[in-house]
């Protein structure tokens, strides 16, 4: 487990790796802002209708999208950050690799709260994240969270301290009616005196049918047998509504230890760091040598969505922030992550603080970030060539 590094071509190194090998990819590629990208391969963006800059930056793309899917498990997704210079292009040249059916989420990240206030224009504040799976039929993705839950948002208490709060049995989404989900229309019984509900009548128990604020007929989210499994987790209360008062029946809804979430697609710096912090999180590390990185919170909050166990690749490694994000992951659940970067020896920008301070590379950087969170953390970086990471990635 842990951190290997390749300094190479991305394109040659991903048709190295065994197919369906890898169970997370994500990449912050080139954003094509207007200066050159170094991976300038013998291709035309023309052929793909797509004029100037932009048919270049697909051109360049779309191979290593396409290797990047065939060394993708069956269960697995990709991540992508990009911002509005090619996001349009991005999702299209997504839909047509993967497939449009394979299409997850597009998120929008808050990495820039103030907004950046330099140029004409509005103060941007975010970029993008697309996510697509191998197959969504059989994708290991959870879209969830621990870091949103708060306990304050269960104000119910038992009397040995469980909290939990209360939610409507009844389907408050009007697309679910006796009409669209007919099995889930049907009578149930409960005493809003004891709170027992059950799917047949009792001592002290009214009918209660499923119905929406406005009177009219609705559904219930759980069915006949789950009702019958779980009667313990309903009460029955009378509640004020517009027609004044009635009976419903309301699902006990449980807080506990690593309870998750379901992802928004909004992503807010407070939740998953800044820039900023990711600059201050390199620093930290080996100095101020990237302008705009990647906070490890982001990239955590993605490896959150899969098993701890998972074989993840970033093909664009940058400043090394994937890798910084699994050993950090690894060390606060005991996960058993393996993490496999690549990068180019791209040049680094002459006069960049990475340029004065001695990285003729942005690889140079990658490899000492990389070396330095194994130092803190414990273990070893292993550096490799094309042609031994797809071994070291299957733990041969």
């Amino acid at each position: 487990m842990g951190n290997a590094f390749v300094e190479a071509d991305n394109l040659e190194v991903l048709a190295a790796l065994d197919a369906a090998s890898v169970d997370l990819i994500y990449i912050d590629p080139p954003y094509n802002t207007g200066n050159d990208f170094v991976y300038a391969d013998d291709v035309r963006g023309t052929e793909t209708g797509i004029a100037g800059r932009h048919g270049a930056w697909v051109a360049m793309m779309r191979p290593r999208l396409a290797a990047a899917r065939e060394v993708l498990a069956p269960s697995g997704a990709i991540f992508v950050s990009i911002d509005d210079h090619e996001v349009a292009h991005l999702r299209l040249l997504l839909d047509e690799v993967f497939g449009e059916a394979q299409f997850l989420a597009q998120v929008i990240v808050n990495l820039n709260p103030k907004g950046r206030q330099l140029g004409p224009g509005f103060a941007t504040s975010h970029e993008y994240l697309l996510v697509y799976a191998r197959d969504a039929r059989s994708c290991g993705l959870e879209p969830s969270t621990t870091d949103t839950v708060d306990p304050g948002d269960f104000p119910e208490t038992t009397p040995d301290g469980r909290r939990f709060r209360h939610l409507p049995l009844r389907n408050t989404n009007k697309k679910f009616n006796p009409r669209t989900s007919p099995t889930l229309h049907f009578a149930i019984w409960g005493s809003p005196e004891s709170g027992d509900v059950r799917t047949h009548p009792f001592d002290g128990a009214v009918e209660v049918l499923p119905v929406f604020g406005d009177g009219a007929p609705a559904v219930w989210r759980w069915s006949r047998p789950r009702i019958e499994e779980r009667p313990d987790d309903l009460v029955c209360r009378r509640v004020r509504g517009r027609r004044g008062d009635r009976v419903d029946v309301f699902q006990r809804d449980w807080w506990h230890a690593g309870r998750r979430k379901k992802l928004r697609t909004i992503w807010m710096a407070e939740e998953i760091g800044s820039t900023d912090t990711a600059v201050a999180e390199l620093k930290d590390l080996i100095g101020p040598l990237f302008e705009s990185p990647k906070p490890t919170g982001l990239i955590r909050r993605v490896l959150a969505t899969m098993p701890d166990n998972a074989r993840v690749l970033d093909f664009f490694a940058g400043s090394g922030t994937t890798g910084h994000a699994v050993a950090l992951a690894n060390a606060a659940d005991g996960g058993t992550r393996r993490c496999l970067s690549v990068n180019s020896a791209e040049p680094t920008r002459p006069g960049s603080n990475a340029h004065e301070a001695g990285y003729a590379t942005v690889a140079a950087i990658t490899r000492e970030r990389l070396a330095a969170v194994e130092r803190r953390q414990g273990g070893e970086l292993v550096q490799l060539a094309p042609t031994t990471a797809a071994a070291w990635l299957a733990g041969r």
